[in-house]
Formats: structure tokens, C-alpha cells, sequence
């Protein structure tokens, strides 16, 4: 009895350490960060295999009116000419040329599928273990930046989707009516998924600009200026990492030309915003060598150390 009595107080410490209620600070031992680390790692783990099980099952199985997995992986093969593939009659497969391949195909979309699906899941265990040691607004720029983030992946991913048969329908009409498409199960895949990261990950670039704007790295005076050539780069980068197709560029240059420009008026707005507090409280005619005006007095060594905050004054509980 003493025993389950002493576990439960050791839960309930434990507890109490990951809360903000009774920690305002977030402080911790190293073993704790590690246990803390360890079982978020834990929650995130479990959740990534249960969508990877979701998943799986997804591939061959209808859900409602939502198609299968595998019917919307090779939905962008399928929509090639038949007459561009091979075999020109027949249901659409793609080709297994060594043992396990399609077990192995469909374990990976499996994965992946279920790691976009709960992601919302293993995004807040990183979270959680992230934010004690934030500042409230520190804690509110990172939700603002994994919110942002999250919607700017998907969009780049489904464009991404819809230029896939464009890409693919181009790419094999080359050779006249000497060859026939019959993709392998395993480079199709790949070329598909690596498609999809690449056109996420480039539509983060205008929520790096906003951030580093935000942190005072970079002004709108200097993105004006370097502009044409932004814009310049912008096309080399999507005619390397795109098919060499013109759709695939285009759409990945275009897209990104655009959230370039939305990110250079956010910088403005932010700038102006910036500028117009600094004059009102005359920083901005200081000289560099000039000392700032702040109302600073240094306390004294025997002065008391200002009264921690109560436990019960601070109720946000992260955890």
C-alpha cells in the first residue's frame, strides 16, 4: 500500500515539474530534461506507427468517398495517354520487379501518409517539450510559425500533385511511338514523394524571410534592392530540383515569385510599423556612437532580489 501511495506521489511530482502551474519557470535537471524527452519522443514514436497502420490499410481499401491510397499515389501514371503506356489495355498497375517491392512500396506510403495524418499529434509533443523554456511571446511566435509552416507544406505538396501528370505526360512523349511507359513501382514512388518534399519545402521560403525579418536579420530596403535577382534565383532553383519539364518550373517558380512578393509586403508593413515607434521615441536620431536613453538604475548588492511570482498567479499549463 505504501509502495502504489509513494509511486503516485512520484507521478504527481513529476507532473508538477512539466506544468507551468506549479513551475512558472520550466526549470529542470538534466536527468529530467531527458525522461521529459524520452517520453515525448515515446508519444510522437506511437503516434507516426498508428498513422503508419492507418496507412497501410488505407493503400488497398476505399474509405466512403475517399479513394484508396494506392488509387491516388497513381492517379498522375494513370492519367498518361494509354497509348503512351504499357500495357495499352488493361487496368493501370505499375511494375514489381523484385520480391516484396510492392510490400515495401506500400509500407513507405503507409508511413508517410499516417505521419501527415497525425501529425497534428507528434508536432505538439515536440511542442510541448520546446515551449517551458519559451517566453510567452516567444511561445506564440513558434505556434504562429508551425501554423503557418504547416499550411504553406500542404499547398506546395498539392501543387506539386496536380503538375505530376502534366510532368509525366510530357516526359514520356519524347522518343515518337518507339517506347512505352511501365514505370517500376519503387522509382515511381520515389519520384513522386521526392516531388511532393521538394515543392513543400520551397514554399517555406516566404515564411523564412517574415521570421528573419521579424529578428531584424534582414530589412525591406535590402529585399528591395536585391529583388530581380531573388527573382533570378528563384527560377535556377526550380529548373534543378524540377523535372525537366516547363510545367513543373514554372508552376515551382511562379508559385514561389508570388510568395515572394506577399513575404516583401509583410517585410514592409513590419518595417514601417518598426520605423514609426523608433521615431516616436527618438531612436531614430541617435548617432551610432550616441548611448541609447534607457531609465535604467542598477539595484545595489543589499537591495532584496524583486518577489517571485505565485504559483497560483501564473495558470498557463503547457503540458
Amino acid at each position: 500500500m505504501a509502495d502504489s501511495s509513494d509511486k503516485r506521489e512520484g507521478r504527481q511530482s513529476k507532473r508538477r515539474t512539466r506544468s507551468r502551474r506549479h513551475n512558472p519557470d520550466g526549470t529542470m535537471t538534466l536527468i529530467e530534461h531527458i525522461y521529459e524527452f524520452r517520453r515525448r519522443l515515446g508519444y510522437a514514436l506511437l503516434a507516426i506507427v498508428a498513422g503508419g497502420i492507418l496507412g497501410f490499410l488505407w493503400f488497398s481499401n476505399r474509405v466512403g468517398p475517399i479513394p484508396s491510397l494506392g488509387d491516388i499515389v497513381t492517379g498522375p501514371y494513370c492519367a498518361i495517354p494509354p497509348e503512351q503506356r504499357f500495357p495499352k489495355e488493361g487496368p493501370c498497375q505499375l511494375l514489381q520487379t523484385v520480391p516484396f517491392e510492392a510490400f515495401m512500396i506500400q509500407l513507405r506510403v503507409g508511413l508517410t501518409a499516417g505521419a501527415v495524418m497525425f501529425a497534428p499529434v507528434w508536432l505538439y509533443q515536440l511542442w510541448a517539450f520546446i515551449a517551458p523554456g519559451l517566453y510567452s511571446k516567444e511561445r506564440k511566435y513558434a505556434l504562429t510559425f508551425v501554423g503557418f509552416a504547416s499550411v504553406l507544406f500542404a499547398g506546395g505538396a498539392l501543387l506539386a500533385y496536380l503538375m505530376v501528370p502534366h510532368a509525366l505526360e510530357l516526359l514520356t512523349s519524347f522518343g515518337g511511338g518507339e517506347f512505352a511507359t511501365w514505370f517500376t513501382g519503387d522509382r515511381y514512388i520515389s519520384f513522386v514523394l521526392s516531388l511532393l518534399l521538394i515543392f513543400g519545402v520551397s514554399f517555406e521560403l516566404p515564411l523564412l524571410i517574415v521570421m528573419l525579418n521579424r529578428v531584424g536579420v534582414v530589412r525591406y530596403e535590402m529585399l528591395k534592392k536585391w529583388r530581380r535577382g531573388i527573382i533570378f534565383l528563384l527560377f535556377v532553383f526550380a529548373a534543378f530540383v524540377t523535372p525537366a519539364d516547363p510545367f513543373s518550373m514554372i508552376a515551382l517558380a511562379g508559385a514561389l515569385t508570388v510568395l515572394f512578393e506577399f513575404a516583401l509586403q509583410l517585410t514592409r508593413l513590419h518595417d514601417r510599423k518598426l520605423d514609426r515607434r523608433r521615431a516616436d521615441e527618438g531612436w531614430d536620431k541617435l548617432a551610432d556612437d550616441e548611448a541609447a536613453p534607457f531609465n535604467y538604475t542598477p539595484s545595489t548588492a543589499d537591495e532584496e532580489p524583486p518577489a517571485r511570482p505565485s504559483a497560483a498567479a501564473n495558470t498557463d499549463d503547457i503540458t
